[in-house]
């Protein structure tokens, strides 16, 4: 049987009435290491509070439950003294009073949730980046003790370093560790927290889909080969695939064929929009056409490695990684400059945007660009829809009504 610890000024009802009633908790007994039970006077039931280590130097407090005051215990919402210490150290420690229980910080779901991305093939780096703008103080606190108003601030914050989308993109990835710390710690009942902190910002849905000329995508292209050739490779295969960068660094020497006449590329799929099957998707491939003279260069630059090897590498010998955006922004920000643009606005993306409106533009049935860019129509009409409506100016023409012609008069009228 767990011991229990005495408190003269706590432990009966009569004691603890006789204390002024205030806000700030009275010191209760110490229950184990990092764990101690306090206790708050109010003018009805007071409440009992635990307060416990969270292992980085600091405390974390939450109300367990009303004390009974007034009110017979009822072994749940109201507690004797004796039961509130059980409650505390099962909060604090969990059922079988070690630290292997205790409650999960912000840093551990963060944690937790990488590992959860890895098992499932996923992008672990999702768990990582909220990790470069989170302050110390939230990364130690406990899931079950955030709340809507910190993370609120830590969100608008944000406006002054980043655009409101990717505040979007980067709170949604902090949403999803919270919900998998959740999901497996039933003591954290504090959803609506990031639920209502977290929320999205409003009109941050604008795609920043900046379009480049074909001169310009050329010049693009030119300048990154001019800066360093295993850059240009990948550089250049993005212009024309309009593939996304962590698709084409996970393609293989085998996904190149070099047909003389119709070389293509095996893509590897994005796994995009969840599901808990994205490993299987990652290895599905789809066929997308390349250029003869790419086809050239890839073969050229591909040449006395193994089938499984990857087919683009860095300067250095090394494969780009899962992230390689971490590796060439800074090279990818000089191109941009180079070219005459602004690198605030143009990223890389920028040539999967442009390949899909020139595809648009040459009147390329929406279902094979949707294909042939591993998305859906669905999101190509939301995304692109001012471009779609442009190149069906000329299909529309056709089906309008047209003049009668003069009645009377001998008109033929010759098929368009």
């Amino acid at each position: 049987m767990a011991r229990k610890v005495r408190h003269s000024a706590l432990e009966s009802r009569s004691a603890r009435l006789k204390l002024q009633v205030r806000r700030k908790p009275y010191p209760g007994p110490s229950l184990a290491r990092g764990v101690s039970l306090l206790y708050r006077r109010n003018r009805t039931n007071g409440t009992w509070v635990v307060k416990a280590s969270d292992g980085h130097g600091a405390y974390w407090t939450k109300r367990i439950a009303d004390a009974d005051d007034y009110a017979d215990s009822d072994s749940k919402n109201v507690l004797t003294f004796y039961e509130a210490q059980d409650a505390a150290k099962q909060l604090a420690r969990g059922d079988h009073g070690t630290g292997d229980n205790a409650p999960i910080t912000l840093d551990g779901a963060l944690t937790a949730y990488e590992s959860d991305l890895k098992a499932r093939s996923s992008n672990p780096y999702n768990a990582r980046w909220p990790r470069l703008h989170l302050t110390s103080v939230l990364l130690a606190k406990p899931v079950a003790l955030l709340t809507s108003n910190e993370l609120r601030k830590w969100r608008d914050g944000l406006l002054t370093k980043m655009a409101p989308s990717t505040i979007n993109r980067l709170c949604g990835c902090l949403c999803a560790a919270l919900e998998l710390a959740a999901q497996h710690d039933q003591r954290i009942q504090n959803k609506q927290a990031w639920d209502v902190g977290l929320a999205g910002l409003p009109d941050a849905q604008e795609a920043r889909n900046v379009i480049l000329s074909d001169q310009k995508v050329r010049a693009f292209v030119e300048t990154a080969y001019a800066l360093d050739h295993k850059l240009g490779l990948i550089v250049d295969t993005l212009a024309i695939t309009g593939a996304r960068p962590s698709q084409a660094v996970r393609l293989r020497v085998a996904d190149l064929d070099a047909h003389p006449v119709r070389p293509k590329l095996s893509m590897p799929k994005s796994a995009k929009g969840g599901g808990r099957n994205r490993a299987k998707k990652k290895y599905e491939r789809y066929s997308v056409p390349i250029s003869v003279q790419l086809a050239a260069k890839l073969r050229e630059g591909a040449k006395g490695r193994a089938d499984d090897a990857p087919l683009f590498l860095q300067s250095d010998g090394t494969p780009w990684g899962d992230n390689p955006g971490q590796t060439y922004h800074r090279q990818i920000d000089k191109i941009v400059t180079a070219i005459g643009l602004d690198p605030a606005i143009v990223t890389i993306y920028a040539l999967r945007h442009s390949s899909i409106v020139r595809m648009l533009l040459q009147n390329i049935p929406i279902r094979l660009v949707a294909s042939l860019h591993n998305t859906s129509v669905a999101m190509i009409e939301r995304t692109y829809s001012k471009y779609i409506t442009e190149y069906s100016d000329d299909i529309s023409l056709k089906a309008l009504l047209q003049d009668e012609p003069p009645r009377g008069e001998n008109v033929v009228v010759l098929a368009s």
